[in-house]
């Protein structure tokens, strides 16, 4: 039995291609998982129309990945983290996280598995991270993990003008006790 092959099938055939089958294996495999149709006039022109569109689709993927590409690489994507004193982060930056600022940086959406880390981002600092936007397509973006809790140097922190506030009000204190007893 003659059948036109509607996609790639091992050991028989590309797409496209009428091949001699057994009736049994067209019939009970290929008709059924729709690998294969009747090799009538009216689905070769179909299959060649079918064909010939996800070309074109395939082709504008390329095209939009190449311009994603040009707009991604060397961009820098800074997240603000709650971080112990080490650098540790309590949580860590996740691949959604890095897939949700390339949206909304460039409008295009990005499924999680595009981004490809070699481990969690789980302290802060600079990290370099792969997009695979299509096929062999990719580009490199920078992640930069910053602290949101910094914790406050000896320089900045305010002690000692609050220790002199203190016994200010406490001389002053002292003093109005003081002309009371009197």
């Amino acid at each position: 039995m003659k059948v036109l092959l509607a996609k790639p099938v091992d050991k028989l055939g590309e797409t496209g291609e009428v091949v001699e089958v057994a009736a049994g294996y067209a019939r009970n495999y290929l008709f059924p998982k729709r690998f294969a149709v009747e090799p009538t006039p009216h689905n070769v022109k179909a299959l060649e129309k079918a064909t010939l569109e996800r070309e074109a689709e395939l082709r504008n993927r390329e095209e939009a990945a190449k311009a994603l590409k040009t707009q991604l690489d060397g961009a820098t994507f800074t997240f603000q983290r709650t971080a112990q004193e080490g650098g540790h982060l309590y949580g860590s930056v996740r691949l959604e996280d890095i897939a949700t600022a390339v949206a909304e940086k460039t409008g295009h959406e990005l499924e999680r598995d595009r981004v490809k880390l070699e481990a969690p981002i789980e302290t802060v600092g600079t990290f370099h991270v792969t997009l695979s936007l299509y096929k062999d397509i990719t580009s490199e973006v920078t992640v930069v993990v910053e602290a949101e809790n910094a914790p406050p140097t000896k320089s900045e922190a305010p002690q000692a003008p609050a220790a002199n506030d203190a016994e200010a009000r406490g001389q002053a204190e002292s003093e109005t006790q003081g002309d009371a007893v009197e």
